[in-house]
């Protein structure tokens, strides 16, 4: 749905109107650009007023928090933005304290191993809040999973899906996805 305070998907809207007609359970998510000049609350409420919300309908997942390398120059500051690791905790604080005190649910945190290792330090200040999305493209299973969380929510196992998008796998049955989005 959304990228750092400036970017909102230009596709998001078909999409997620689409996935509804579908009877798909859906979701929108936040790409992170953490940084000294914006903060994780600015960028929660501004992927909350542009389609990140969260409602008790069943068939809506709470928004996703994508946290990983920064992918340009643009970002600033390198792999992890400039920040360090307590900062960084702050940051992704900051965001899923904004979502949760404006929604009533934590938001899902989406991320790598690697990264989360990385830029965190291998914080384990989300595991017992906020659902993990856990990226790694292999055949082999998940991997090891970061930061004190005792297991991934949903898998992201391939960068490419036979209807379009990534190929993510719920860890768990038709019942718990839906408790998932109804909470």
């Amino acid at each position: 749905a959304t990228e750092g305070t400036t970017y909102i998907d230009p596709n998001f809207s078909s999409h997620y109107t689409s996935a509804t007609s579908a009877r798909l359970i859906r979701g929108g998510y936040h790409f992170a650009r953490p940084s000294s000049s914006s903060t994780g609350s600015a960028q929660a409420t501004f992927f909350l007023a542009h389609g990140g919300g969260w409602s008790p309908d069943a068939i809506t997942l709470p928004g996703m928090l994508d946290m990983e390398y920064n992918p340009s120059s643009t970002g600033g500051g390198g792999s992890c933005y400039g920040l360090s690791q307590p900062a960084m905790v702050a940051w992704i604080r900051s965001f899923v304290d904004t979502y949760q005190s404006r929604t009533g649910r934590w938001p899902m945190i989406y991320t790598t191993n690697d990264w989360w290792v990385t830029c965190t330090g291998n914080s384990a200040a989300f595991s017992s809040t906020c659902p993990l999305v856990l990226a790694r493209y292999s055949s082999a299973g998940p991997g090891t999973v970061p930061g004190g969380w005792g297991y991934q929510t949903i898998w992201q196992k391939d960068a490419a899906y036979a209807y379009g998008g990534d190929s993510d796998v719920f860890n768990g049955g038709l019942a718990g996805l839906q408790k998932l989005a109804s909470g």
